[in-house]
């Protein structure tokens, strides 16, 4: 199984098998949602649109990256959203990277959506689909995010090895910018960044279910993929 990793402004086709991945803050975020009983997450393609959608389903949570806006109900923020009852709820999320990384390769056959809290989950799926080639979209900092090129190599050595310390991989998202950047926010009192925010993102393995992002009648949903009993 070849690996390939690259960003958006590298893809110079729509790949067969996409694993976008946003550690910080997206798609820890949406697994947490998952957990906590979330049924569907419709991405949205601008904040106007997540807004648009939340007025044709009032029962719809909207999501947003930044400080608490009109119209939006939560924070893009594990922190935040773990803290919540979603049983059964749809939420329709925007964010600067991870929704639209994976917008971006909605032509694909096979979209995972990834972090570390379902890396294990992720290579799992992978491995059952055995494809010949897989690539990484690396969504955050344009292209540049150490702590998704840190996933996305962890989720890569999953996929060949039973047996992988998640440790250098963990340290190489937690010494990143990114990191820096939420941290900074705590300590200014940005209401986007929940203090649990850092730590839940920089564990691994926590869930067991694969995050799909498929297209249908809402546009593109993530749903979660648990393995079969």
């Amino acid at each position: 199984m070849r690996c390939v990793f690259t960003d958006l402004t590298q893809l110079t086709a729509v790949p067969r098998v996409a694993v976008v991945v946003d550690v910080m803050r997206a798609f820890t975020t949406a697994a947490y949602a998952f957990a906590g009983g979330a049924g569907k997450i419709v991405f949205a393609e601008t904040e106007d649109a997540a807004l648009e959608s939340k007025a044709r389903h009032p029962d719809w949570l909207a999501v947003r990256d930044g400080a608490p806006a009109p119209g939006f109900d939560l924070a893009n923020s594990p922190g935040q959203i773990r803290a919540r009852d979603l049983r059964g709820r749809t939420l329709v999320l925007r964010t600067t990277a991870g929704t639209a990384g994976a917008l971006a390769v909605a032509g694909a056959d096979v979209i995972l959506c990834a972090s570390f809290v379902v890396a294990q989950a992720t290579a799992s799926f992978l491995r059952s689909l055995a494809p010949g080639e897989v690539v990484f979209v690396i969504t955050g900092d344009n292209g540049r995010a150490d702590e998704d090129l840190a996933c996305a190599h962890y989720i890569a050595e999953l996929l060949t090895a039973e047996e992988v310390d998640p440790s250098p991989f963990i340290e190489r998202a937690r010494r990143s910018v990114a990191a820096e950047d939420l941290a900074e926010g705590l300590r200014q009192g940005y209401r986007g960044v929940h203090p649990d925010d850092i730590p839940l993102c920089l564990e691994a393995d926590v869930h067991a279910f694969a995050m799909t992002a498929t297209s249908g009648a809402w546009g593109m949903t993530l749903g979660a993929r648990r393995p079969r009993r």
